[in-house]
């Protein structure tokens, strides 16, 4: 049975004293009333006083602490299964996440579903209230602003039963800035109500570069209006929900070849180039009020003629950031555990240098002790002084402040039971994914496929992980959907490298089908992908190819044979289903591409323009 004390209940007396006394607010309960009631006054001067009188009571280690942002492995604050007890004390030197906030005052914490964090929204929502617990046990009760990377679509951390939305590039073949605002709203919403109250959301990348192997669907398109507008929505969307929302990865990840989490990406905009094509994005959420930006770990030598990574660049981040764009909200690294930002300086320096170039909070640093006794170092020597120190605590106390935290920081599990995955938000994402799919190829109008002539069905192709570990396998949910939908379907998995035996499979298994649809992913010019679509084609039964990740695959599949392609930018069921639903014809497809597919034997030569999309 759940525990279902009231958030007040959990709040303790001694603790909500402390609390409010601090944020000087008289406590209404409710994580988004509370957002809602200092949302005006948040940045007031008296506030503001509060604030500064807290800051002066911290000690020198809490006051470092609080700019930490870091993982722990574990489902609970304070009774982790053992092997996450071990974790910890390998990589962190505390067993539990009470420990380490006892330990270092870390100001955050992010979860992941491989530090098991996220197992469903009622266990999210105790581990939450612990680690809550854990920080108003502390000196001065000072909640956390735990936080998470739930984009929707490839980045998920928060899976079922939970409402999972279409990806960015799915929202953005939508077109429809409403259905972004929606979508994150109602995310914004189920992470408010299982105590995940900053989300590192929206990507404001503006994918211009099809090699991109770190951003792609993760970009809402390749037009830098297209995209500010959609990334406004989905910042107005996330935060009137009540939660901090994020965009990343400035000054923009959309045009890089190298990944960021191995390599040090370097982007060749000229300073014009940059203004024109990366810019509108961020520009367009600070105006729409956006809490948080995080930065990236790339080198834009037309911005800082030093070539460091972006995170440590003082001329991008106060420079242009700050001063330039006129944002004064918190900033936040990218994972300081990415082979980015180690490259140039060693991982003592990456804190120190982050905070001297306009950073607040620092993102899970690969050794907490390392970064957090550096900077601790850094200010008792004088290389960075207290009052820098003190302007970033402010700025992360500020926005703990304006979402409510002070005032109280816990979920109940009735607030879970009423907000996360109801059949109301269920219906909203599929409707929502339904606008998103994009019909590229319709050879003799084999689409939509009527369940008289074409009920037999083969579901084969590629069955990547699901992002957020409750959805898939893909040609699991195909076939179910087809079969929801009045066909009949099989599924047969052949994988992203079809192996000859694989392949010699799916042929035999489509003898006698109506028609076979292929999941591709990330097709490549000598992918074995290509060979299973054109042997499947060469049966003589109708393939229909849906993109399972990037819109690119169908450049690649020119002279396979294909009878129709989609593209569904995921492989999330949502947006899986919608793909079925569009297929059978139970939905129009009304998806454009927001990117161009380039020809694979001539990159210079468009094949589908941005706007391409058929109908029935």
């Amino acid at each position: 049975m759940h525990d279902r004390t009231s958030r007040r209940t959990l709040l303790t007396a001694t603790a909500a004293t402390a609390v409010a006394a601090a944020a000087g607010m008289a406590g209404a309960p409710g994580a988004v009333a509370a957002q809602k009631s200092v949302r005006s006054s948040h940045t007031s001067a008296a506030t503001t006083q509060r604030l500064k009188r807290l800051i002066s009571r911290m000690s020198l280690e809490e006051k470092v602490g609080q700019l930490f942002v870091m993982r722990v492995y574990g489902h609970s604050a304070t009774e982790p299964d053992q092997a996450d007890i071990d974790a910890n004390l390998a990589e962190i030197g505390v067993r539990t996440a009470a420990e380490m906030i006892a330990k270092y005052h870390v100001g955050g914490i992010i979860y992941f579903a491989w530090a098991h964090n996220t197992r469903d929204p009622h266990q999210i929502a105790d581990l939450s209230n612990g680690i809550q617990r854990a920080g108003l046990a502390g000196p001065n009760s000072v909640p956390l602003l735990i936080s998470t990377d739930q984009e929707h679509g490839i980045v998920c951390r928060v899976g079922e039963p939970a409402t999972l939305m279409p990806g960015a590039m799915a929202l953005g073949a939508g077109g429809s800035r409403s259905d972004a605002r929606r979508a994150g709203q109602i995310a914004g919403a189920e992470l408010a109500a299982i105590g995940i109250r900053q989300n590192y959301a929206p990507d404001a990348d503006v994918n211009v570069n099809p090699a991109n192997p770190v951003i792609g669907v993760r970009s809402f398109g390749s037009d830098p209006q297209s995209v500010a507008g959609m990334v406004a929505a989905q910042v107005k969307g996330y935060q009137s929900a009540g939660i901090a929302s994020t965009a990343k990865h400035f000054p923009g990840h959309g045009d890089t070849s190298t990944d960021s989490h191995t390599g040090l990406p370097v982007i060749g905009h000229t300073r014009e180039q940059w203004a024109e094509l990366d810019a509108p994005p961020f520009k367009a959420a600070i105006a729409a009020g956006i809490d948080s930006i995080m930065t990236a770990h790339i080198v834009v030598p037309a911005l800082d003629p030093a070539e460091d990574p972006a995170t440590l660049s003082k001329p991008i981040l106060t420079g242009i950031l700050r001063e330039e764009l006129g944002y004064d909200g918190v900033v936040v690294t990218d994972s300081l555990g990415m082979e980015g930002v180690r490259t140039k300086y060693g991982d003592e320096r990456v804190p120190v240098l982050a905070l001297q170039a306009g950073v607040d909070q620092l993102l899970n640093p690969p050794s907490l002790a390392v970064s957090w006794n550096a900077l601790l170092a850094a200010v008792k020597s004088g290389e960075v002084s207290e009052a820098r120190l003190d302007e970033s605590i402010l700025r992360i106390l500020r926005l703990k402040t304006k979402l409510g935290l002070f005032d109280d920081p816990f979920v109940s599990h009735r607030g879970v039971d009423r907000i996360v995955g109801t059949r109301a938000h269920l219906a909203a994402a599929d409707r929502i994914a339904e606008h998103t799919t994009t019909l590229l190829a319709n050879d003799g109008a084999l689409l939509p496929l009527s369940r008289r002539s074409h009920r037999n069905l083969l579901v084969v192709g590629a069955d990547p992980a699901s992002p957020s570990g409750t959805t898939g396998p893909p040609t699991t949910t195909l076939a179910q959907a087809f079969n929801e939908l009045g066909h009949s379907a099989t599924a047969l998995s052949t994988g992203t490298a079809p192996t000859r035996a694989g392949i010699d499979a799916a042929v035999a298994a489509a003898q006698g089908k109506d028609a076979v649809i292929v999941g591709t992913y990330n097709v490549s010019a000598t992918s074995a992908q290509r060979t299973l679509v054109s042997e499947l084609a060469a049966t003589g039964v109708p393939v229909i190819t849906i993109a399972i990740r990037n819109p690119y695959d169908i450049a690649r599949l020119a002279g396979t044979g294909y009878a129709a392609s989609l593209a569904s930018y995921s492989w999330t069921d949502v947006e899986l289903r919608a793909a079925a639903r569009v297929i059978a014809g139970r939905a129009e497809p009304e998806g454009r591409l927001p990117v161009p597919v380039q020809r694979a034997d001539d990159p210079a030569q468009v094949l589908y323009p941005v706007g391409y999309g058929l109908t029935y």
